[in-house]
């Protein structure tokens, strides 16, 4: 993973990557942020609240900025682009870093995955 990796300060760990044919599809999802989650961004991180749960998570720097982009509607594949531009690394690696990432607040109940335009 790239340096600043992008991690969540409470929690489990990463769920298996998924494979082929769900590892594309994920890529081509949107992410939406419910309106029962609301986050602020700080300078060393960003903070998560689920107002349904009354849970606080925390975002390293990185994985805030991931959830920033992803949050105007562009797809996991687009922002990777983006990013892996903007921090100098490899597209492939991005890809697989956002999509952990966002398999992880999708476990939290703290995005909402839109596959292929669906919802």
């Amino acid at each position: 993973m790239m340096d600043g990796q992008a991690t969540m300060t409470e929690g489990n760990p990463p769920s298996a990557a998924p494979d082929g044919a769900e590892a594309d599809a994920l890529l081509r999802a949107t992410v939406r942020v419910p309106k029962h989650v609301v986050y602020r961004d700080f300078m060393n991180e960003t903070v998560v609240l689920n107002l349904e749960s009354g849970k606080y998570h925390g975002l390293n720097p990185t994985a805030g900025r991931m959830l920033q982009v992803l949050e105007k509607g562009v797809s996991l594949r687009e922002a990777a682009a983006l990013l892996a531009t903007e921090y100098g690394v490899a597209n492939e690696e991005l890809e697989q870093d956002i999509s952990a990432l966002c398999r992880d607040l999708e476990s939290r109940g703290l995005v909402e995955l839109v596959l292929d335009g669906t919802g």
